[in-house]
């Protein structure tokens, strides 16, 4: 098969890396962390116990591994008193897998020799790094994890320190990816953003982050414009929570806080390009009133005007 130069030299890199991580949490050696046990049977511990109980049928599709050889390991680990085999109360045909008490000692002692040997790599960066570095593996997961994988669920809070600087990463990341837009528009995300921190209004201003286990997926400003009508701004809901109704419900959230606010109207500047978040103002009752082509960005564009009465 002949492959270009350039996915060439991606594979390359994405070897390189496995072997480089793997040797930083001594994956690679005959036992995971000093242990004694090898790195499929250290797995099968970490399922076993991550479900309270599961069957043999489960972890082959779970972890992908040769049914033969999986029923091999787990032979072992019966011998040595790791996991037990039980008929299952909903079907007693069907034998289920579970960790012994010796099972559940091995399994906390794997578990804090892992969290010992992350715990070292993190200590020795700073905050911004360790948050770059678990980004980093957030965007893996996400991408190279199994297409229908979606969060359950969502919830919105009001911003903290360091959300900041997440709005205006991945609006400058998402927009570039996305829509080719240079490096000017995530400068002009950094003005806005600023300006909010120095002039915040707790009572006529907000902020919200939209979370999905623990992680920022999306983010809405509601700010002063005057004292009768507010703007909406930077709406963005990172690719990875999708489809879960995350922007109505942060634009909503701002809708609710502007009318408690006292103002009597919203107003914002999007662009016809956007249809996504087009449709999520339209939805919520925002007409459109005015267009205007302009060149922004490194695009030639078409900024629209939107309003909603309260």
């Amino acid at each position: 098969m002949q492959v270009d130069a350039r996915l060439e030299s991606q594979i390359a890199a994405i070897r390189g890396f496995s072997r480089f991580y793997t040797g930083k949490l001594g994956i690679i050696e005959p036992k995971l962390l000093d242990s004694p046990w090898t790195l499929q049977e250290a797995r099968i511990i970490y399922e076993v116990a991550a479900r309270g109980s599961c069957t043999a049928t489960d972890l082959v599709r779970l972890l992908g591994l040769d049914a033969g050889f999986l029923s091999r390991t787990l032979q072992a680990l019966q011998r040595r008193q790791i996991v037990a085999r039980k008929p299952s109360k909903a079907d007693r045909r069907i034998t289920e897998l579970a960790l012994t008490a010796k099972g559940r000692a091995a399994f906390a002692e794997l578990d804090n020799r892992s969290r010992s040997v992350v715990a070292a790599l993190l200590e020795k960066m700073d905050d911004g790094d360790r948050a770059a570095v678990v980004d980093a593996m957030a965007v893996i997961k996400h991408t190279l994890g199994p297409q229908a994988e979606k969060p359950r669920g969502f919830l919105l809070r009001s911003h903290r320190p360091g959300d900041i600087g997440w709005v205006v990463s991945r609006h400058g990341t998402i927009y570039a990816q996305e829509y080719g837009w240079d490096i000017s528009f995530e400068a002009l995300v950094a003005e806005i953003t600023a300006q909010f921190i120095k002039s915040y209004d707790p009572s006529r201003e907000h902020c919200w982050i939209a979370e999905v286990d623990g992680e920022p997926v999306g983010s809405i400003f509601l700010v002063n414009g005057s004292d009768e009508v507010a703007k909406l701004r930077l709406l963005i809901v990172d690719k990875k929570a999708r489809g879960l109704g995350v922007g109505r419900a942060l634009t909503e959230q701002c809708i609710r806080f502007a009318r408690d606010a006292g103002y009597t109207s919203i107003t914002l500047w999007t662009q016809s390009i956007l249809v996504a978040a087009r449709k999520i103002y339209q939805d919520a009752g925002f007409v459109l009133v005015a267009t205007e082509p302009h060149r922004s960005f490194g695009q030639s564009l078409i900024g629209e005007t939107w309003e909603l009465q309260l």
